[in-house]
């Protein structure tokens, strides 16, 4: 049997797949899918999340293409299955998600070798992190957690970034579900929001937005009383092989003075 031709439009995804081992599998990837660098150097490139160049996507015959419901656009996923045997949609939107997530990647690509073995070790390396946080009980923390400015974007508590902070206590706002998906999940605010006057701590995400220390003093103005401190957005936001120690670096965060 062939070995498959994997294109991976989501970089959480990417990272993922050469994690299981299927790095020489890759012939397409995002822009925006730069981890592991060195792996993915030579893969081509097919344009960015929301806007991937069909025609050249196609040219590479891919027989697997990795999509999520959060970071492609559905009719990229409809049109790729005229030209793609199978189209492998993701949709991890909490912690716990990683873990159908591993399968979901093992059972596509299970007659790979090692493929089976790596993703048993993801699932226990995450399963054990998430034990890390559930072992200990959290003081609860009221949070504005920022993605954008002009406007101030912040995330639905369904998104997978809210969940995960709730593993330690910290209560995202505002208080609305954003749904499967769409712009819903990923709120705008006005500044003059009654609630922000209660927040306890704002997270200054390095993506997609790239915050850093010249936006402190603004987003303070936004929440005066407020713990203002820049966070990696990656370890964050982005699911997977990630998703342990994104877990480990929150408990780290959460118990910083």
């Amino acid at each position: 049997m062939s070995p498959p031709r994997i294109a991976s439009l989501v970089p959480s995804a990417t990272e993922t797949l050469v994690a299981l081992g299927l790095g020489p599998c890759l012939v397409a990837r995002t822009g925006f899918c730069i981890h592991p660098a060195e792996a993915v150097a030579a893969v081509p490139k097919v344009g960015g999340t929301k806007d991937v160049n069909l025609e050249k996507l196609k040219k590479l015959a891919p027989t697997h293409v990795v999509v999520n419901v959060d970071e492609n656009r559905r009719d990229t996923a409809e049109a790729l299955r005229d030209f793609v045997p199978q189209v492998i949609v993701t949709h991890p939107s909490r912690p716990e998600d990683n873990l159908a997530l591993f399968e979901q990647l093992r059972a596509a690509f299970a007659g790979q070798p090692g493929v089976n073995e790596r993703a048993a070790a993801l699932s226990a390396e995450f399963t054990a992190a998430l034990a890390r946080c559930r072992a200990q009980a959290w003081p609860g923390e009221q949070v504005l957690y920022l993605i954008w400015r002009e406007p101030w974007m912040t995330v639905a508590r369904d998104t997978y970034i809210s969940t995960l902070l709730a593993e330690v206590g910290w209560r995202t706002w505002p208080d609305v579900q954003g749904g499967e998906h769409g712009a819903g999940r990923y709120p705008a605010l006005s500044g003059g929001e009654p609630w922000l006057a209660d927040i306890d701590r704002v997270l200054l995400s390095s993506e997609p937005y790239r915050f850093g220390p010249a936006h402190v003093a603004e987003a303070q103005a936004l929440c005066p009383q407020a713990r203002v401190q820049l966070v990696d957005g990656e370890l964050l936001s982005w699911w997977g092989v990630r998703g342990a120690a994104g877990l480990d670096y929150l408990r780290g965060l959460s118990q910083a003075t």
